[in-house]
């Protein structure tokens, strides 16, 4: 079997080799109807080559597993006759460079899948360092990037390296800078949505409200997270900000680098728009 493809699988952190396709591997891997079930995941198609290989190098990760080889060995599993082949079982995003992207799909619970758009960069950082003490104008100033009008506190619901859901003074891409280079909770790349900041989303009401005023009440602070674990089946695909177009929005993915957007299409089909999960 010639037609294999590398996916990787947020906010699991897996990455598996398939002849089953995308629909045909979200359906196999569906724990059942949405109505009764919570499974929600986002696949992405990584680069190979016609070969059998990833099109992209792994990002170092000192040693203790052999990630280019164990996707080759899986890719030939699958085009051996293998429906589905597993090559990383765990902390594959942080281990996979952005750039090996290719393709975005949204997954619910039923196996229904929509794909997004093509990934828009959206900002590229020039070189600068990060102290806790910068204030988020501070931060616009050293990236290079334009101030916004106003500050309001916005939220964010991160898939991966860890899920939460934090609400902050940063733009999207402010914040993609200050996560992967703020001393001593810095991430190597980090994938997330945003979400209506006027819902609590999961959150305890004073925890909310605690979080809003704060950040409302300190132009110097940054983050708040109001909710930690599973934040992907908590909050509906509806409240993602950017599905019904009249905002800016969809999933942003970035690093050290910069950030990109992978925005909802410009028409939601209505099948999926209706499928439960």
């Amino acid at each position: 079997m010639d037609q294999v493809q590398l996916l990787l699988s947020l906010p699991q952190g897996s990455i598996t080799a398939t002849s089953l396709g995308v629909d045909g591997y979200a359906w196999h891997r569906s724990p059942g109807s949405g109505k009764h079930y919570h499974g929600r995941s986002i696949l992405v198609e990584l680069g190979t080559t016609p070969g059998g290989e990833p099109d992209f190098a792994f990002h170092d990760e000192g040693g203790w597993r052999d990630a280019r080889a164990d996707a080759i060995e899986a890719i030939a599993a699958s085009r051996s006759g293998k429906r589905t082949k597993t090559a990383l079982s765990n902390n594959a995003f942080s281990a996979t460079p952005i750039s090996a992207f290719r393709r975005m799909f949204l997954v619910k619970t039923g196996g229904q899948t929509l794909e997004l758009e093509r990934a828009q960069v959206l900002a590229t950082f020039k070189a600068s360092t990060c102290n806790e003490g910068m204030a988020p104008d501070q931060i616009a100033d050293a990236i290079g990037l334009q101030r916004p009008p106003e500050r309001r506190p916005r939220a964010y619901m991160v898939f991966c390296p860890t899920e939460f859901i934090v609400l902050s003074n940063l733009t999207p891409e402010e914040y993609v800078w200050y996560a992967t280079h703020r001393p001593g909770k810095i991430f190597r790349q980090v994938i997330f949505t945003e979400l209506p900041v006027e819902e609590a989303h999961g959150a305890a009401e004073s925890v909310y409200a605690e979080a809003v005023k704060e950040l409302s009440g300190d132009q110097h602070k940054k983050t708040k997270t109001i909710v930690t674990g599973d934040c992907i089946n908590r909050v509906p695909l509806q409240s993602w900000v950017g599905q019904r177009g009249d905002r800016r929005g969809g999933v942003y993915v970035g690093d050290r680098q910069g950030v990109q957007l992978w925005r909802f299409p410009a028409v939601i089909p209505h099948k999926w728009d209706h499928a439960g999960g």
